[in-house]
């Protein structure tokens, strides 16, 4: 989680000095504007990659919870039937022995 933080920050002031840099070159205004445009639509792209990417590595996260949960339920449910049949033989035994 903290090393996609670095990336992401890596890549926004990757961004900015990009930007600062153009607004500063020696070129036309249309040509830095078209510059301006290209780079921005490319961030757009960018962040439309890696939202994705970060619904798909959640979607997988959700998964294995539930699967984790549905285990743990199936455990839980074992250790309380082994609890119930050890009392049932305990009070038959019990009752058989008075």
């Amino acid at each position: 989680m903290e090393e996609d933080r670095r990336l992401s920050y890596f890549f926004l002031g990757l961004g900015i000095g990009v930007a600062v840099g153009i607004l500063f070159a020696p070129k036309s205004g249309e040509e830095t504007r078209e510059l301006i445009r290209g780079r921005a639509n490319e961030g757009k792209e960018y962040l439309k990659r890696r939202s994705e990417e970060l619904r798909e590595s959640a979607s997988e996260l959700v998964e294995r919870g539930k699967g984790a949960v549905h285990r743990q339920k199936e455990q839980v449910s074992a250790a309380v039937e082994a609890g119930k049949q050890a009392y049932r033989e305990a009070v038959s035994s019990a009752g058989g022995e008075a």
